[in-house]
């Protein structure tokens, strides 16, 4: 595991690895305005342990570093509505807020020198308006019909005549949530954080990718095999 050294400036924490900004965001350090301050002295002011912090830090690093490596293909439809549940859509309820909270914040302060960040707010806002019903459909009726047709011996009746028809929506649902992530990707260069950024800019810019990155498995996890499979099985 990496030494880190608490009397280095909180700024040059999170500029290695932007993810680091949630934990000091769960510890209300400033990162940003304050990221010249030392860990140490930042810690001391917020009556934090410096080590802790660091522990704290090098869990998150751990974390991050940590592709998921889910055989879903293995996985019976239960536990594959299960794990999606568990693992996608519980990011999705920590992280759509803090990522509202963060580009309306930075398409505030930074949008006069970078028009783009508006078009990016944006297309944030329509993936959250999208993501949240999405889900919340997925979890009251789509994936309850999945785990009843698995454990049915015959093929039950259901409300709405097949699964076929949940399945289109959201695969529709789906095709909308990409082309906002697509339209975020487009604003921002990539995810690239101009030279000027702050580092609350590229904390959220990291956040972004990492949010992208989590929606084409989730995606992929749902369109390639859970709505397949449940095609299969019916």
């Amino acid at each position: 595991m990496t030494t880190l050294d608490c009397t280095q400036p909180v700024g040059d924490f999170v500029r290695q690895k932007p993810n680091r900004a949630r934990v000091f965001e769960s510890l209300q350090i400033d990162y940003c305005c304050g990221g010249k301050v030392p860990l140490v002295k930042a810690c001391e002011k917020n009556g934090l342990d410096a080590a802790n912090v660091i522990e704290q830090i090098q869990a998150c690093d751990a974390v991050a570093d940590n592709c998921d490596l889910t055989d879903a293909d293995s996985m019976t439809l239960t536990e594959l509505a299960d794990h999606i549940e568990a693992t996608h859509h519980a990011y999705l309820r920590e992280e759509l807020p803090r990522l509202d909270f963060m580009t309306e914040k930075v398409s505030r302060v930074h949008g006069e020198k970078d028009a783009r960040l508006f078009k990016m707010r944006a297309a944030f806002v329509a993936l959250k308006d999208e993501l949240e019903p999405h889900m919340m459909k997925e979890e009251n009726v789509l994936f309850p019909i999945v785990r009843q047709l698995e454990a049915s011996a015959d093929r039950p009746e259901l409300h709405c005549d097949s699964v076929a028809n949940p399945i289109r929506q959201m695969e529709h649902e789906h095709e909308r949530a990409g082309d906002a992530l697509a339209v975020l990707n487009e604003a921002t260069d990539g995810y690239t954080p101009p030279e000027w950024a702050c580092n609350t800019y590229r904390a959220m810019l990291d956040s972004l990718a990492k949010l992208e990155a989590d929606m084409h498995q989730h995606v992929h996890k749902e369109n390639n095999v859970l709505f397949v499979k449940a095609l299969q099985h019916e």
